[in-house]
């Protein structure tokens, strides 16, 4: 009777170059968090970087950080929404009704400080009401939000009139100036993510959050007053929808009819989604938010630079990110656990 010699395992019997090419082995890097979006954000902006000299000019990536900083307040406020399994699809236009409204203020001759309070305030009650809305009628937020965009689209056109209103200086420095060579604009968004990471990650807030985008039966069951925080959460998101607002008034000097809106909306909302927060609810991540909101600033600024006819613009730009959501949804999958 003769004894086999176990074999060794793959790891013990590859050589060193066989698990450095399987640690380097696209499944492997699926593992990495967020790997499949730093590879589509590198990919997009090594070809844009070859194609146009300008790309990697100060002046047109400081350009890209005021452009994206107004996305991002909306995106990290939806980031912890959509964790909890709430939906807001009328921030940005309710960052439209903060723009005309603010335009119109400032242009009448009111203070900066009076116009910033009273169109926070006003945002801010916007969000409560979808809050109240949502929380009591059990209408679908989806179907709650929608509506409530269209209907403050239409308020937005109402304060204008139909017209564009500038508003001259008045706070041209938030939109244009710099602090240690960073925009203004790119601060605040910074600070705005930060503050809702780390609720996210170390408070009770976000962590009932977690909680309720679970299983919200199970979280009122456990002690979580799950209407009040419903409630705190659409306030907050109408919140950071008005101080986006306030930030693309700054950078534009002017309201417009059509500024912000749904496409500034839907925007942010795919940044969400391709950065892995789930639309189920239960799971979000700022830092997947951060890169899909990167993500669709660069693919933005690559086809304005690369003059791709406006026509295609939308089909590319869908395309990229149908691409960076199923390599993503792929690295989900990948990660332990699932």
């Amino acid at each position: 009777m003769s004894l086999k010699t176990p074999s060794a395992t793959p790891d013990l019997a590859a050589g060193p170059h066989e698990r450095t090419a399987s640690r380097m082995s696209p499944r492997a890097l699926l593992r990495v968090p967020h790997g499949g979006l730093v590879v589509v954000l590198v990919l997009v902006a090594l070809f844009t970087a070859l194609q146009a000299d300008s790309f990697t000019s100060s002046q047109n990536l400081l350009n890209v950080l005021r452009q994206i900083s107004v996305t991002a307040v909306i995106a990290a406020g939806l980031t912890l929404l959509m964790t909890a399994g709430g939906m807001d699809f009328s921030m940005g236009s309710n960052a439209a009704v903060t723009v005309s409204v603010g335009a119109t203020l400032l242009h009448d001759g009111r203070p900066t400080a009076v116009t910033v309070v009273v169109t926070l305030l006003l945002a801010t009650l916007i969000g409560l009401v979808n809050g109240l809305v949502v929380t009591f009628t059990r209408v679908a937020p989806f179907v709650a939000t929608l509506a409530s965009a269209m209907l403050l689209d239409g308020v937005a056109l109402l304060v204008l009139d139909g017209e564009s209103i500038t508003i001259g200086q008045r706070m041209w420095a938030l939109g244009n100036d710099k602090v240690l060579g960073i925009p203004y604009l790119c601060v605040v968004a910074i600070l705005v993510l930060a503050v809702i990471g780390l609720a996210m990650r170390f408070t009770t807030f976000g962590r009932d959050a977690f909680a309720m985008g679970g299983n919200e039966h199970v979280a009122r069951l456990s002690g979580i007053n799950v209407s009040g925080r419903k409630l705190a959460l659409y306030a907050l998101a109408g919140g950071l929808a008005g101080l986006a607002g306030l930030m693309l008034l700054s950078r534009l000097g002017a309201a417009a009819p059509n500024t912000g809106g749904l496409q500034l909306q839907l925007t942010a909302v795919a940044a969400v989604v391709i950065g892995g927060t789930s639309l189920a609810g239960g799971h979000g991540t700022v830092v997947g938010t951060v890169l899909g909101v990167v993500l669709l600033g660069v693919v933005a600024n690559a086809l304005n630079l690369l003059q791709v006819n406006s026509y295609y613009q939308l089909v590319v730009t869908g395309g990229v990110l149908l691409v960076a959501a199923v390599i993503n949804e792929f690295q989900r999958k990948s990660a332990p656990g699932h």
